[in-house]
């Protein structure tokens, strides 16, 4: 169902705001805290699964969500994310050896596999076509708050109080996320009801072709973003900042402002162009942390950094609705995704191998990013993608 007002600011996209930053706050306020749990646990040389784990179990849920934001709906794909984010908080407590911890990492991934798929399609159908952009990047400042909230939040809490009131209170943001969105109506026109054949997906609905330009800029781009999760933690001790989750804090802030405008720009003058300068700044933010030698040049990357995920993110998923079938729309969207949760999964694992708890090696890993998102731009400028007009 495709927005039929040009109002963006309707009830229920606010609603769906509201929990996404309820949502990407629950999960993202443990980050900054897990790799010395997960060393306290005596799994030091695991630190590169923390990431890597979440996102494969993100990856390898998408194409079962996508079909069934096609066929059942957009909200039970929705809470079902959210279900999974609430109860992993609640084992994070319990659940107290390496192999435990791994697990879990795997299964909480599912909530970030389901929830971000469907609350995508459903701004989608709210959307008015010619301000999807800009709807993309409302959304993503919204749950960017939520992002840059999160982790300080968490860190303060571990700090104050204990681990186990971090997880604790990570649930608590889950259930509230949940709550915002109770009598929330249904966008998809027909939804049907669940049968079990809904989660046998065939080869051909795994992967949308009509998206695959958007999804390999993702996949190379967003490789940054895995070392970021994995590595930023040991750097910020390193370099002395006490509470890990301020660069966070500072790279998502810095992402406000520029997602809503950058989403504007490409309403106006095209996906391709706003992506070109993306990954130009992308590269610039790897080279200034790879190189920072005091806290304030650690977070001065931090906010270049923030500039260039806030240009590309909401100018690729605006990019993927506009080369999408309505009938196929959470499926194109779970095609980005994939590649959005690979490209981080193989960023937090290579280079949790090429950090190799080593100080000296940090740069290296965050070089490597910036080449890849130089590949990005090549392959970008190299390509025939066209993107439909708004009016089609």
């Amino acid at each position: 169902m495709q927005g039929s007002s040009t109002s963006i600011y309707t009830p229920r996209f606010l609603r769906l705001c509201a929990s996404s930053f309820l949502f990407f706050a629950s999960f993202s306020m443990i980050l900054p805290e897990l790799p010395a749990y997960l060393s306290q646990l005596g799994g030091a040389d695991y630190k590169g699964l923390i990431i890597s784990l979440f996102t494969l179990a993100a990856a390898l849920s998408r194409p079962f969500s996508g079909k069934l934001t096609d066929h059942i709906g957009r909200k039970p794909v929705i809470f079902l994310g959210i279900l999974v984010s609430l109860l992993s908080g609640l084992f994070y407590t319990v659940l107290v050896t390496v192999t435990g911890f791994l697990w879990l990492r795997f299964l909480h991934g599912f909530s970030t596999g389901f929830t971000p798929t469907g609350t995508s399609a459903y701004v989608a159908d709210l959307a008015p076509p010619h301000r999807r952009g800009e709807a993309m990047g409302i959304l993503g400042m919204i749950s960017n708050i939520g992002t840059a909230f999160g982790p300080a939040l968490g860190s303060e809490i571990a700090y104050q109080f204990s681990n186990q009131w971090m997880f604790l209170t990570a649930s608590g943001f889950a259930l509230l996320s949940l709550l915002v969105l109770l009598g929330l109506r249904e966008t998809l026109a027909n939804p049907l009801a669940f049968r079990w054949a809904h989660l046998s997906v065939r080869k051909n609905e795994i992967f949308e072709k009509r998206v695959i330009v958007p999804s390999v800029v993702m996949l190379l781009s967003i490789f940054s973003f895995g070392v970021v999760l994995t590595l930023v933690p040991d750097f910020s001790e390193h370099l002395g900042l006490r509470n890990k989750g301020l660069f966070f804090s500072v790279y998502t802030l810095s992402s406000l402002g520029v997602r809503l405008l950058a989403g504007r720009l490409s309403d106006l003058y095209g996906r391709k162009i706003v992506l070109q300068w993306a990954l130009v700044v992308m590269m610039v933010a790897m080279a200034c942390i790879a190189y920072a030698q005091s806290p304030g040049q650690f977070l001065w990357g931090a906010g270049i950094f923030g500039l260039a995920v806030g240009m590309s993110s909401p100018t690729l998923f605006a990019w993927t609705i506009d080369l999408s079938r309505e009938a196929h729309r959470g499926r194109a969207i779970a095609t980005v995704f994939i590649a959005l949760e690979v490209g981080i999964g193989l960023g937090a694992l290579l280079s949790g191998w090429l950090y190799d708890n080593q100080i000296s090696r940090l740069p290296l890993a965050f070089l490597v990013a910036g080449g890849l998102a130089g590949l990005a731009w090549f392959f970008l400028s190299l390509s025939r993608a066209w993107v439909p007009s708004i009016e089609n």
